[in-house]
C-alpha cells in the first residue's frame, strides 16, 4: 500500500480526444483545465490523427499527463459493444493504439504516463484475466514504466501485478457499482449518476473511507488512486469543477499518477 492514502492525494482523470472528423464530442479544452491525467482515444473507438495531436497539445499546455485510451475496433458502436477476441488480438490492438498515441506524444517531447482501456474492452478486462493480461503484456513490452490504470479490485489489477507493471486503481464519480466491484451496465436504470453534488460527496467518501455504496445498497471496499469523470458527459465541465472544488475543500490534493508512490 502506498503512503498517498494517509495524505489524501488523488489523481483526477477524464476520457478525452473522442471527437472524429466533423463530429465533436465533449468539451475537452475546458475539462483539461481541471484534471491531472487525460485518457486520449487512439482511433479505434473514437478519435482521429488530427484530434489526437490537438488533444495531446492542449494537455501539455495545461500540464496534464498523457495516457492512451485503447478500445475495441468498433467506431460505429463507440467501443461499447463487447467482442469475442483472443489474447493475441487484445495484445495487438493495445500495442497498435499505444503506438499511435506514442507518436504524437514523442513528437512533442512527452511520455505516455498510463494506459486505460476504454468501454467494452475495459469491462471485459475487468472480469477476464486473459484479456487483462494481454493488455498488461502489451504495455510491458512497449515500456514497463507505463502505469496500468485499472478498475479497482478487478482482474486488471491482478494482471498488472502479474506482468510486473505499476498499477493505479481507478474509481468512478458518475457510475454505479455492482456488489462485486464491477460497473453497472449502462443499459440499466441508475447506472449513470447525474447529480454533480451527489457525485462530489461520493468521491470524498471513496477517498477518505475507502468504500462506495453499490447499487444494491451494500458497502464495498476500494483503494482509489484516480477518479474518472467522463468527458463525453454533456455536464462534464460542471462535474469536474464541482468535484475538484469538493476535493480541495476537504484537504485532498490533486496530483498525477506519475507523482504517486504506486
Amino acid at each position: 500500500m502506498s503512503e498517498y492514502s494517509a495524505q489524501y492525494q488523488v489523481d483526477l482523470n477524464s476520457d478525452l480526444g473522442e471527437s472524429f472528423g466533423i463530429y465533436n464530442i465533449g468539451s475537452d479544452e475546458e475539462v483539461l483545465k481541471h484534471i491531472t491525467s487525460a485518457n486520449i482515444a487512439c482511433g479505434y473507438h473514437a478519435g482521429d490523427p488530427v484530434v489526437m495531436e490537438k488533444t495531446v497539445s492542449i494537455a501539455i499546455k495545461n500540464n496534464v499527463k498523457i495516457g492512451a485510451h485503447p478500445g475495441l475496433p468498433d467506431l460505429i458502436g463507440f467501443g461499447r459493444r463487447a467482442m469475442s477476441i483472443s489474447y493475441s488480438e487484445a495484445k495487438a490492438y493495445t500495442k497498435y493504439q499505444i503506438g499511435a498515441l506514442w507518436a504524437f506524444a514523442t513528437s512533442q517531447n512527452q511520455k505516455i504516463q498510463h494506459v486505460k482501456p476504454h468501454g467494452a474492452l475495459y469491462n471485459m478486462a475487468a472480469i477476464d484475466y486473459n484479456i487483462a493480461r494481454a493488455i498488461a503484456d502489451a504495455i510491458y513490452e512497449i515500456d514497463k514504466s507505463i502505469i496500468f490504470l485499472a478498475l479497482a479490485n478487478s482482474e486488471m489489477t491482478k494482471a498488472a501485478n502479474g506482468a510486473g507493471l505499476k498499477v493505479a486503481n481507478e474509481v468512478f464519480a458518475d457510475r454505479a457499482y455492482n456488489k462485486d466491484g464491477t460497473l453497472v451496465a449502462r443499459g440499466i436504470e441508475g447506472s449513470v449518476l447525474h447529480d454533480a453534488n451527489e457525485c462530489a460527496k461520493r468521491v470524498v467518501k471513496m477517498i477518505k473511507n475507502k468504500t462506495v455504496t453499490c447499487i444494491t445498497g451494500e458497502e464495498i471496499s476500494l483503494m482509489p488512486h484516480s477518479i474518472c469523470i467522463h468527458g463525453d458527459n454533456p455536464k462534464a465541465v460542471n462535474f469536474v469543477k464541482e468535484i475538484k472544488s469538493a476535493l480541495i475543500s476537504e484537504g485532498i490534493q490533486l496530483i498525477s499518477l506519475s507523482s504517486m508512490a504506486l
